[in-house]
């Protein structure tokens, strides 16, 4: 249940090939441009643990390591299958979450704020029913506190792994990333988050007891291995895929089905990851119009 989005941003909207962004500024979306305003630095800012992480490039290896654990919540599976359309437009899909996560991640407080509201308003209607572990039909509503805590805790355990596997040193280490993040999830509608590693691991461990796979999950995985992206970005998924994997807890990928590929994953991983600072450059649009933005505020 990734964030989604009425108007459909441009594909690769969060990073441009270094040397385009300064001659074309018009290309960006007008969201990503709509970072260099506001009127506050945002709830993270430059030098937080949030900013480290949700704005390097170990990103495009977490969203898929993301979604591949999202899965084991039968509600949450339940609520893709019956009202995603992650298999006909996966790349909108992509957009829609990215859109919130630079938002949240750069924006001011204002944007982040109305950004979350909005997903929460399409997630109204996402409602339906599933069956437990146990075999006990239960309702579920994508707004449901327990589905969206499970959502946050996925998300948070995927980019902090992510970038601990292939980033720098996060500012303060993995438990300030977690407990800066906990605003986003108190911001999509979760009391009291978690705010260190270690708690965020107990609780994730206390939600997998009720992991279930079934058809709908290995589908989702299925899809998840070979979604037909295009061009270049479909040369370098197997990479980033088989990085996702090789990087999940083995307990994690055992419930998934999945095993550690036989090659060297994360060491390719590593590489297409610094190819990709080379050609994209370190910092993304994102991040620069949120700088901007900030220097401005401190010229007041």
């Amino acid at each position: 249940m990734a964030a989604a989005t009425a108007d459909t941003p441009a594909r690769g909207a969060r990073w441009r090939v270094r040397g385009r962004i300064a001659r074309s500024p018009q290309q960006l979306p007008a969201w990503t441009r709509a970072l260099a305003e506001g009127d506050d630095a945002g709830f993270f800012g430059p030098g937080s643990a949030v900013w480290a992480v949700n704005g390097a490039l170990p990103t495009l290896v977490a969203g898929i390591r993301a979604l591949l654990l999202q899965t084991l919540h039968p509600g949450a599976m339940a609520g893709v299958h019956d009202w995603s359309h992650y298999n006909e437009d996966p790349l909108g899909r992509l957009d829609g979450t990215v859109r919130w996560v630079a938002t949240t991640t750069f924006g001011d407080r204002r944007s982040a704020t109305a950004a979350s509201a909005f997903v929460s308003r399409l997630h109204e209607h996402v409602t339906g029913t599933y069956t437990d572990a146990a075999g006990v039909e239960r309702q579920y509503s994508a707004n449901e506190e327990q589905l969206l805590r499970w959502v946050h805790d996925a998300f948070t355990e995927a980019f902090l792994g992510a970038h601990e596997t292939w980033g720098k040193a996060i500012p303060g280490g993995g438990d300030a990333y977690v407990r800066e993040w906990a605003q986003a999830g108190r911001l999509m509608g979760v009391t009291d988050p978690p705010t260190s590693v270690d708690a965020l691991r107990a609780e994730i461990s206390e939600f997998l007891r009720e992991a279930k796979v079934d058809e709908r999950v290995v589908e989702a995985v299925r899809f998840l291995r070979r979604p037909g992206l295009p061009g270049l970005t479909g040369l370098a998924y197997p990479i980033l895929f088989g990085g996702a994997v090789a990087s999940l807890a083995p307990e994690y990928r055992r419930l998934l089905g999945l095993r550690r590929p036989r090659w060297p994953a994360i060491t390719l991983t590593r590489i297409a990851l610094a190819v990709g600072v080379l050609v994209l450059g370190p910092v993304s649009p994102s991040e620069r119009n949120a700088r901007a933005r900030i220097a401005r505020l401190a010229l007041r």
